[in-house]
């Protein structure tokens, strides 16, 4: 580990700090602002546009929605987004800016792809520059990549409203929206994420990634000539504009096979350093929001300290482990005369500070974008993606999903609490009871069941097996990835397993709607019986969630749930690899 090295981290997580309040209160602004009698922003340019909106669609802005109807839409939105990315696929043949002429994508690659955008997995079974046309990316892919992003946000949003809104003792039956049930309106949530947010931010950092040299362009192919005489073809296409909305909203599929290492798409450390912030912005800045719309903003604070202490834990494992030697050559003589560490997977514009860094912040916030192989990672230094995944992607998280993921841990971290001393555990004045605990532990159960249960299956059977990379204990890593990532609805993946086959397609496929939507209907339930719970004065048994000693029992929530669970499979996989490597065993 090096000097420069740490710098870039601390710059970077210094970069982060500085966007969250603004970015925050922005949020708070487009989505809160209303109640409390302020407008949303840019109301003569935006304005018109939203409530036009509204009308074509036949939505009324004012009239919420209990949880129920809140989930229903969603799931009614995200169905007619599959099938319509679906159709786009098996039609682009037919359809304009094909200047490949590409085929029509197969059924189940197309069924597995489409799942895996409306999710804000995207996972890539395929390379695109060869299986997706212009108009395939942009219509189908870079779509997905705003609503599911904005959904995500919707939800939680839903959720922080579940957790915040107050009813006095005093207050009549329909005197406030939390007495009616009510955890606001899935289309104005929607609506405003991407009018207010996604659309404007991207098309700003869309404008700048242009600058470093990402394309942008609607041209043919280009057939080039190398200097040995040979043929190499170049692709082209609109880069940059799906690129911004990519890391924005924590989506991670790539234009290029190679994702970020492309030089087409992360062309200079500049871009490469603000493609990380833009993965991390809105899920720090969600929770100023929170904090605000809790009306303490320490609150907010707490969250992400607890997020901001996980993440340097994760990426100084990952340089360490990445800064050092691997271990398979330790006992050769190239081993110890290599300077700079494990460079392999990794692109040297980067360097190894840079690529530990970026493996952390994408698997820390539900992104999937990769600008190096996490299957050339060390052992252990593979392991933190694969961990930060399995904690529920709750470092941080994607835009949306790691806000109502850790707040269901703060539930579970105030039970446990009023546990400890023997009280009815509070928080921000509302009882936590029986119900709101069973469907926490639903939302964590449902996580490892999916993991574990088809990485079992896929361990075992010739299916499964037979498209590995890798042997031995590192093709297991490489299996629990896959599922991990899946249900998580990250994206990424240790490179050397082929996924393109029926096996592999379906089961992501049921893995990455289960992991969406199996978890989204669970926190929306409980944003939606916290909502009506009366608010009471804090008294002095009250245990504070806003202090270090909350942070620290948080952190220990989210790890023994989290890391607890899996660690007999990581136990498996690249923790007994690393012990393996260090013997010059190779898989």
């Amino acid at each position: 580990m090096t000097f420069n090295g740490w710098v870039q981290i601390i710059v970077f997580f210094a970069l982060i700090l500085a966007v969250t309040v603004p970015l925050g209160a922005y949020l708070f602004r487009v989505f809160e602002g209303s109640r409390e009698g302020s407008r949303q922003p840019l109301p003569r340019l935006l304005g018109p546009v939203e409530r036009l909106c509204y009308r074509l669609c036949g939505v009324d802005p004012k009239r919420e929605q209990s949880w129920l109807e809140y989930a229903l839409a969603l799931l009614i939105f995200s169905a007619f987004g599959m099938l319509l990315t679906y159709a786009i696929e098996r039609l682009q043949q037919w359809l304009p800016l094909n200047p490949r002429h590409l085929a029509a994508v197969e059924q189940l690659l197309a069924l597995n792809t489409a799942a895996s955008f409306i999710t804000n997995t995207n996972w890539q079974s395929y390379t695109p520059e060869t299986t997706m046309s212009y108009v395939t990316q942009m219509a189908g892919l870079a779509w997905h990549n705003f609503t599911s992003a904005a959904s995500g946000i919707a939800v939680a949003l839903a959720v922080a409203r579940g957790f915040t809104r107050r009813r006095e003792a005093g207050d009549q039956p329909a005197a406030l929206p939390a007495a009616q049930g009510t955890i606001g309106n899935f289309w104005v949530d929607l609506t405003r994420a991407m009018l207010y947010v996604l659309l404007p931010l991207s098309f700003i950092f869309a404008l700048v990634l242009v600058t470093q040299g990402v394309l942008q362009n609607f041209a043919p192919y280009r057939e080039l000539t190398t200097l040995e005489g040979l043929k190499q073809t170049l692709a082209m296409g609109p880069v940059a504009s799906q690129e911004a909305i990519k890391m924005l909203g924590t989506n991670g599929g790539g234009f290029f096979n190679a994702n970020s290492a492309h030089p087409f798409e992360n062309p200079t450390p500049l871009a490469n350093l603000l493609q990380m912030i833009a993965i991390f912005a809105i899920p720090a800045g969600l929770t100023y929001t929170y904090g605000r719309m809790a009306g303490a903003a320490r609150q907010g604070w707490a969250l992400l300290a607890a997020m901001s202490l996980l993440f340097f834990a994760g990426v100084t494992t990952v340089y360490w482990a990445e800064a050092a030697p691997n271990p398979a050559l330790h006992e050769l003589a190239i081993g110890s005369s290599v300077p700079g560490g494990n460079l392999e997977g990794k692109e040297t514009r980067f360097g190894i500070a840079a690529s530990s860094l970026f493996a952390t912040v994408t698997t820390d916030a539900s992104c999937g974008a990769v600008n190096g192989m996490h299957d050339s990672f060390t052992p252990l230094g593979g392991l933190v993606p694969l961990v930060n995944i399995m904690l529920g992607e709750v470092i941080f998280g994607g835009v949306g999903a790691g806000l109502y993921g850790i707040l269901v841990f703060v539930l579970l971290a105030v039970f446990i609490a009023g546990l400890m001393v023997g009280r009815t555990p509070e928080l921000l004045g509302k009882k936590i009871e029986a119900h709101e605990i069973q469907l926490a532990m639903l939302y964590t159960l449902v996580f490892p069941l999916l993991i574990l249960g088809f990485s079992a299956w896929a361990a075992v059977v010739p299916l499964g097996t037979s498209t590995l990379g890798n042997a031995g204990p590192h093709g297991l890593s490489e299996i629990l990835y896959a599922f991990t990532s899946g249900a998580g609805n990250n994206g990424s993946a240790f490179a050397g397993l082929n996924a393109n086959t029926p096996f592999w397609n379906l089961t992501l496929l049921v893995d990455m709607l289960a992991g969406r939507f199996l978890m989204i209907l669970p926190v929306l339930a409980i944003a939606g019986s916290m909502v009506g719970k009366k608010t009471v004065p804090p008294g002095p048994g009250t245990f504070p969630t806003n202090g270090p000693l909350f942070v620290g029992l948080l952190i220990s929530v989210i790890l023994i749930v989290g890391a607890l669970t899996f660690f007999p499979a990581l136990s498996l996989g690249p923790i007994a690899e690393q012990f393996l490597a260090s013997n010059g065993k190779l898989f």
